[in-house]
């Protein structure tokens, strides 16, 4: 293999989703006016409500892995959508190119875009509630946010899916997924008050287990054994079956004559 030539195919498309945010001032809403609104909005709550210092860590580290999540994955999301909005399709599919050069080069974007926004969120949380989101220390941050990374890699490969196959109806996708999947993680909520088939669904998300590692660090018992060994296998495997579900898709639409017709 060519590391080289990998290297470039995966920088283009990185590029490509720096350029196209650069010339949308609508993108700066993305990483600081909802975050900003979401951090604020949620800590205020917690004053209003007067709750301790471990609910309000509960509450925040929910509303910055929401927003570090979503963040991240409109940009996996963006690397299809924009060639959808741009009718462009064939020409991407067509290149010498992999789902693995589409998927890290646009990960790789999403991932500067989720740092600078839980970086924003960080820094609001501490000056106005006073809360330390280091506190946990730096190996159990990194492990929260590579957890976070990791969902939104996963859940920006199926949106993609989804949008090959359905083309523009399916966009709704890429702002509506991350909050149902949020549903079942108990991003406000722990698990354990969900109704027990719920429940059991919430286990099979792997950032259930990734915010539970996390909150456990202020004052939270963890509600699962090996909660972080646990969530990354579960990423692993989730990885492996949305690029799968992508690259099917692809096919699919290859067959069907879809990528034509989403195409110029």
């Amino acid at each position: 293999m060519n590391w080289r030539s990998e290297a470039g195919r995966i920088y283009a498309f990185a590029n490509r989703n720096v350029l196209m945010a650069g010339r949308n001032v609508f993108f700066v809403f993305e990483l600081v006016f909802w975050p900003s609104v979401g951090v604020l909005s949620i800590g205020l709550m917690t004053r209003f409500l007067a709750l301790d210092p471990e609910m309000t860590a509960f509450l925040l580290v929910g509303t910055m892995a929401l927003s570090t999540v979503q963040v991240c994955q409109l940009d996996v999301s963006y690397a299809v959508l924009f060639d959808v909005w741009s009718k462009s399709v064939k020409h991407q599919f067509l290149a010498p190119v992999g789902i693995r050069h589409l998927a890290l080069g646009s990960w790789l974007v999403g991932i500067a875009r989720g740092l600078t926004v839980f970086a924003l969120q960080a820094g609001l949380s501490r000056w106005a509630f006073g809360f330390d989101f280091f506190h946990a220390g730096a190996p159990a941050l990194a492990a929260f946010l590579l957890g976070c990374f990791l969902t939104s890699l996963i859940v920006g490969l199926l949106v993609s899916a989804l949008v090959v196959l359905f083309g523009t109806r399916a966009e709704v996708s890429a702002w509506a997924t991350v909050n149902l999947v949020m549903v079942f993680c108990g991003i406000y909520y722990p698990v354990s008050i969900l109704p027990p088939s719920v429940a059991v669904l919430a286990s099979l998300f792997p950032l259930t287990y990734v915010l539970d590692a996390f909150r456990a660090h202020f004052g939270f018992a963890s509600a699962f054994p090996h909660p972080l060994l646990t969530g990354f296998v579960l990423s692993a495997v989730y990885l492996g079956l949305a690029r799968w579900a992508l690259a099917r898709a692809v096919i699919r639409c290859r067959r069907t004559g879809a990528l034509l017709k989403m195409s110029e």
